[in-house]
């Protein structure tokens, strides 16, 4: 239900599959205005309600046209999981595009340096980060070592992922404050389990 002042909140914006220009421009956080020109300009899908000049945009559109124009969605769910990707591996963070995309419940981020990887921390606040151990500027556990270092930060979960660690090294991960460690290759479905479980922990 809709506040005195006309502002849904994030619980009643999970629960909703179709959406009016004022609506997705009360998400999106820009004008109806724009909503409308993106709509008849092709950028962001939907249908006309027939008979009429309305305007409809389904969930599935909205959230891609969000994730295209790097607008977080998780207004439209209070429950999306915040996922933070760190690996210079292109074929890697392709991999994870595919299979967050199709997704609803994630809100996924990527970046490729240990630097990146602060910064996004900082701003997005992630849930889960997937990081590499074998960055181009430091080391993963560097990374992991500074996070924990914030305490508003404790609850981010963090899962190596290294093609090249030694079984000595990834008790020294864990003891930096890591969640766990999956070897390169990795099961993919293996992985989304973990991540599953992890989140709905944090």
């Amino acid at each position: 239900m809709s506040g005195s002042n006309g502002q849904h909140n994030g619980r009643e914006w999970a629960g909703k599959r179709i959406f009016t220009t004022g609506e997705a421009a009360e998400v999106c956080k820009v004008s109806q205005q724009t909503i409308i020109r993106c709509f008849d300009a092709g950028r962001l899908g939907g249908f006309r309600v027939p008979g009429s000049k309305f305007r409809r945009i389904p969930r599935a559109e909205l959230i891609k046209f969000m994730r295209a124009n790097d607008i977080p969605v998780g207004a439209l769910d209070q429950g999306a999981r915040r996922i933070l990707v760190v690996d210079d591996d292109a074929q890697i963070i392709d991999m994870f595009k595919d299979l967050f995309g199709r997704n609803e419940r994630y809100d996924v981020r990527f970046c490729s340096t240990g630097y990146d990887a602060g910064l996004l921390t900082e701003q997005f606040r992630p849930n889960l980060i997937v990081l590499d151990y074998m960055l181009p500027d430091v080391n993963g556990n560097v990374v992991c070592k500074r996070i924990r270092e914030h305490e508003e930060l404790k609850d981010t979960r963090i899962i190596f992922v290294s093609g090249v660690v030694n079984p000595e090294e990834i008790d020294s991960l864990k003891a930096a404050g890591a969640d766990d460690f999956v070897r390169k290759p990795f099961d993919v479905n293996a992985l989304l389990k973990r991540i599953d479980e992890l989140t709905e922990a944090a």
